[in-house]
């Protein structure tokens, strides 16, 4: 295997990966040359299995970004990128990313039928010990590929290709995001429902309070201290966006720094906390002078569907009468 590290970081591993792949990649992640956090592009259509295993393993530890990719040379020299081609042993490396790109382009990643399964080793006990540890490894990566075990073990193709839609909608890969999770407490006087996202850019947070009369929205996006000053810094505008729709938006103040987090709080009329049952998405930014700053998150909020209309349940119980009402006539 072939290794190639840009300035990025851009790390791209091409051709076979040899049985040695993980122990050059080692030594050069303890040298500081690929460092935590760096883009892995992966393009290999055979190689060791267990090497693979080995490499997902070290890109988990490092909490590193798989893609699919060729390097990229200079057009002038007559050399474009190529397609890139994974399948086994860079499919399973692969999986190791913590952050995982769908392939775009004519780019392909798959698997071939009983790849869990050492060539070499035959029917043997061998076999069934390479089957564990790929089980094994998928488990610790939190990577399920029961929906595509039928095919895998029943398809007579040389490899069982995998789309970029099938990958996103079963977890293989997260497009820079991980799953979002929420907590809530549902019980009077104060239900909160809290929305917590980490991706690669860091960590962000919503929490919706529900106390009797009001509702509070604040948002907490963890960049480091020295990161938020300056964010803030620069902040003349701040505001929250529903479905990308600017909403409860505040000139020259609303946003601070607590900590290491820039926050931006604001009251949360509830009256449109109905609206949340069915929005897409909620963010939260902090604007400059011109539309060239501009510094949030925004989060999915299909996956806590479930959770957000607890939460909202738990806070219509809450609330006193003349809200109820007044919430009433508004739907």
């Amino acid at each position: 295997m072939t290794l190639a590290i840009t300035k990025v970081p851009q790390v791209y591993l091409y051709g076979v990966i040899d049985a040695d792949a993980p122990q050059r990649f080692e030594a050069l992640v303890r040298s500081g040359k690929i460092p935590r956090g760096s883009d892995i592009y992966l393009s290999s259509p055979s190689g060791d299995l267990r090497a693979g295993l080995a490499l997902g393993r070290l890109f988990r530890a490092g909490a590193m970004v798989t893609h699919l990719g060729t390097p990229r040379r200079s057009l002038r020299s007559g050399y474009a990128n190529k397609t890139a081609f994974c399948v086994d042993a860079c499919t399973y490396a692969y999986f190791g990313g913590l952050y995982r790109w769908a392939p775009t382009g004519f780019d392909r990643i798959g698997l071939s039928p009983h790849s869990a399964m050492d060539p070499k080793a035959g029917d043997t006990a061998q076999a069934q010990q390479t089957s564990n540890d790929v089980a094994s490894y998928l488990t610790d990566m939190d990577v399920d590929l029961g929906e595509f075990t039928p095919t895998l073990t029943t398809s007579h193709d040389a490899v069982v290709w995998l789309t970029a839609d099938q990958m996103t909608a079963n977890g293989l890969a997260n497009n820079g995001r991980l799953p979002l999770t929420a907590k809530t407490v549902l019980l009077p006087p104060m239900p909160t429902l809290e929305l917590n996202q980490d991706d690669r850019h860091g960590s962000h947070r919503l929490v919706l309070q529900c106390r009797p009369g009001n509702v509070t929205l604040t948002a907490y996006d963890f960049v480091g201290k020295t990161r938020a000053r300056e964010i803030v810094s620069h902040a003349t505008r701040s505001y929250f966006e529903v479905n990308q729709q600017e909403v409860l938006t505040e000139q020259h103040d609303g946003v601070s720094v607590v900590d290491d987090a820039v926050v931006i709080t604001r009251p949360y009329p509830s009256t449109e906390l109905v609206d949340l049952l069915s929005a897409h998405t909620i963010g939260a930014w902090a604007g400059g002078r011109t539309s060239a700053f501009r510094y949030g998150f925004t989060i999915k909020l299909y996956p806590a569907r479930d959770a957000i209309k607890d939460y909202y349940n738990a806070c219509w119980r809450a609330a006193p009468w003349p809200a109820r009402q007044k919430a009433a006539k508004a739907g």
